[in-house]
């Protein structure tokens, strides 16, 4: 077993799998399918633990300027070379996850959120010498990358709404392509904040975020979301037409989320456990995505890491 690829227990991260040889579910065909089947926002709803995370870190690994791209050796979505000299390493990516905004009231999860958007927005630091923009926009991004002595980013109240927004126009204008925007665990915020009482200013700052955003933005090549519930009494995306849902109930994507029985099958014998693939499906067998049978990855995991420690 020691020469065996290590399990990948509680990590999302594409880039960390790959390069430090744990054992990765070859998922990279959402990749294809997302390029020919892709609304310009997409939002896929999947129960927690199902591999939404990772999916979008692979997403960003896939798409972002100057990749590596030896991340995706011997992986199927290489199989289509067309589509990797097309897309792979070709647009700016801004990609950020909301499961940590929280707090007991409206004003820490909002700082939370500017940190976030000031976090993300640093990432991109070269943009405050670029040639290509002008002393205005120079300003406008100092401004998303502003703290105070203690490291609390300055960003107002109006301008964290539009703040996704104005970093995506930066970036079209530097790179002068489209941006990709990836937001994972988007209602994590909602639910924090109704469990503290402050549901109804949540999702106002939500909507303008989200509206600002992935509506009418000419500088958005595609977005997608990920959350474990599609929010729709409250109308946090009012006004957008161009939205695209994908829940456990549709065909398309049904088998890029969880593992497949095949996928069970597969890392099984890998590790040589061939023989509790019965046990191991009357247990954790127990999802329907579309058309597919599918299994929680952090369950099938577990089992095999347990099964490696005896």
């Amino acid at each position: 077993m020691k020469y065996k690829k290590k399990l990948p227990v509680g990590i999302e991260n594409f880039e960390k799998i790959r390069k430090e040889q744990f054992y990765y579910v070859d998922k990279t065909d959402m990749i294809a399918d997302l390029l020919h089947n892709w609304g310009e926002v997409n939002l896929f709803t999947r129960p927690r633990r199902f591999g939404k995370s990772l999916n979008m870190s692979m997403l960003k690994s896939f798409f972002e300027m100057d990749t590596d791209k030896s991340l995706f050796d011997n992986l199927k979505i290489t199989d289509d070379k067309d589509l990797c000299e097309k897309y792979m390493g070709k647009f700016p990516v801004i990609s950020i996850t909301l499961k940590n905004v929280e707090g007991t009231s409206f004003e820490s999860a909002s700082a939370s959120m500017k940190d976030i958007i000031g976090t993300s927005a640093r990432q991109f630091n070269f943009l405050a010498d670029s040639p290509y923009l002008n002393n205005e926009d120079i300003a406008a991004y100092k401004t998303l990358i502003s703290a105070d002595a203690d490291g609390n980013f300055t960003i107002s109240d109006t301008a964290l709404e539009r703040g996704l927004l104005r970093l995506s126009s930066l970036l079209a204008k530097h790179y002068r392509k489209q941006v990709i925007i990836l937001i994972d665990e988007y209602d994590v915020p909602l639910d924090k904040a109704f469990q503290n009482g402050y549901y109804d200013q949540m999702v106002s700052l939500l909507r303008n975020l989200f509206g600002n955003t992935l509506k009418g933005n000419s500088d958005l090549y595609f977005a997608v979301l990920t959350g474990c519930l599609r929010i729709s009494k409250e109308s946090i995306f009012t006004g957008l037409n161009n939205f695209n849902v994908l829940s456990i109930t549709d065909v398309h994507f049904d088998e890029h989320f969880g593992f497949t029985d095949i996928e069970v099958k597969n890392m099984l014998d890998y590790y040589g456990f061939a023989s509790h693939y019965e046990q191991i499906k009357s247990w954790y067998n127990g999802y329907q995505f579309g058309n597919v049978s599918v299994y929680c990855p952090w369950d099938v995991i577990k089992y095999c890491y347990a099964l490696c420690a005896d």
